[in-house]
């Protein structure tokens, strides 16, 4: 049995992979155009970062095509970036990645107006097209909610399948159901997908915030949904995520937090999953998740992730730091859950100025022999501001990230201190 982790659309601390958009003012062919080249260059840069990493689920994002199904954008797109799309595609199947697209909540195939389900088998149309010019086959799924109750919830229903109907057969094929945290449980989503034969995806914190009436555990509603997965549709997917502590019902946290997703993941090790972690930190989580259920006993793999925390970890509780540092000195274990278990106490902590001051110094450390006057001047006359309270912190880490970026120090550029 296996379990891959995904992250969607993405990839904090990665260079180069911000996806990029326009406004309906600004949609000429030119922007949309320079848009889109840049955005196709960015999904290729994920893709080699997934690959290097090991992460064999990502969730492509929606906005790679700016107005992808809009007749605002009259660019033939499909045709213009063929050759790019065929050496993502190539990069993706080389990276053995499945990828997915997820439309929006505007994407409602159940609605009672006629044009918001026009404009629904539209956008469904153009993430097929994105998929298809990947040359990606029919495990690469496209993640639909049933849509909206509007009052008569049986009714809403009969729309959904009714309008099922309408989209094409390529569109279908990559369908899979979601259950939402307001209106289709995953009975109900159950239910719709067994009728249409349609794959249906669990969705953790969806179910903890609309359960159904049958009392069942999330491990029996995944066993139940991966009865509507064929061969076809390639390994049964989930979606996973917890909880903010500070934000309403539904809203992501910003890491996945290892002792509760270690509850969770000894529930379903025994079936072959690919999941979804749908959180703030995105490939952070993924990397975290896959080493803490990891076999391995190859202490680099923590060591080369220390070394990217190591500094944000600093700003907040030096006391953590040197823990951690013990932690890694024994060569011959592999402590991922200890180092997380402290990792995520620490980066919890506010930052306070004696730490984040000190943490400013040891990175400054770097460029201290290869600074020019001026840029040392400007470094510590930010620190001073903001030792002084008359500036942020971010002040001053602006002015080691234009460091880093001049002189190309990799060590600091490739770490999460700037994010």
């Amino acid at each position: 049995m296996m379990i891959n982790f995904g992250y969607a659309c993405l990839a904090p601390g990665v260079a180069g992979t911000q996806m990029r958009s326009c406004t309906m003012r600004t949609a000429t062919a030119e922007r949309l155009r320079d848009v889109i080249a840049h955005n196709l260059q960015a999904l290729m840069r994920l893709v080699q970062y997934n690959k290097g990493n090991n992460i064999h689920l990502f969730r492509i994002s929606s906005d790679l095509i700016p107005f992808g199904s809009s007749p605002i954008n009259t660019l033939q797109w499909q045709e213009e970036f063929a050759d790019t799309f065929e050496k993502i595609g190539n990069a993706i199947a080389d990276a053995a990645l499945r990828v997915s697209m997820h439309p929006g909540q505007y994407t409602v195939l159940n609605s009672p107006d006629a044009d918001v389900v026009n404009r629904a088998i539209a956008d469904l149309e153009y993430h097929e097209q994105v998929l298809h010019l990947l040359k990606t086959d029919s495990t690469s799924k496209i993640i639909l909610h049933v849509g909206g109750a509007y009052g008569d919830k049986a009714a809403a229903s009969e729309r959904f399948c009714r309008n099922w109907g309408r989209l094409s057969d390529r569109v279908r094929s990559r369908i899979v159901l979601e259950n939402d945290e307001r209106f289709y449980s995953i009975a109900e989503v159950l239910n719709i997908a067994q009728r249409l034969g349609i794959p249906a995806v669990f969705d953790s914190l969806h179910h903890s915030i609309n359960p159904p009436e049958e009392n069942c555990s999330p491990a029996d509603w995944i066993w139940q949904c991966a009865k509507t997965w064929n061969q076809s549709d390639g390994r049964q997917k989930i979606h996973y995520s917890q909880q903010s502590a500070d934000r309403k019902p539904g809203a992501h946290s910003k890491t996945i937090y290892a002792e509760e997703f270690l509850q969770f993941y000894e529930t379903v090790r025994d079936m072959d999953l690919d999941i979804m972690l749908e959180v703030k930190d995105k490939n952070l989580s993924a990397i975290k998740c896959g080493l803490i259920v990891s076999d391995s006993s190859c202490i680099s793999r923590l060591e080369g992730e220390w070394a990217k925390y190591k500094y944000s970890v600093l700003e907040r509780s030096p006391k953590a730091y040197q823990r951690i540092r013990e932690l890694l000195k024994d060569k011959n274990e592999f402590p991922a859950r200890q180092f997380y278990s402290i990792l995520e106490q620490a980066i919890d902590e506010p930052i306070e100025k004696n730490n984040a001051v000190n943490a400013l110094l040891h990175v400054w450390g770097y460029f201290k022999e290869v600074a020019q006057p001026d840029e040392k001047k400007r470094f510590f006359s930010a620190l001073d501001r903001y030792k002084s309270g008359t500036a942020k912190v971010d002040s001053v880490k602006n002015q080691l990230l234009k460091l880093a970026q001049k002189y190309n120090e990799r060590y600091i550029l490739q770490s999460y201190y700037f994010l």
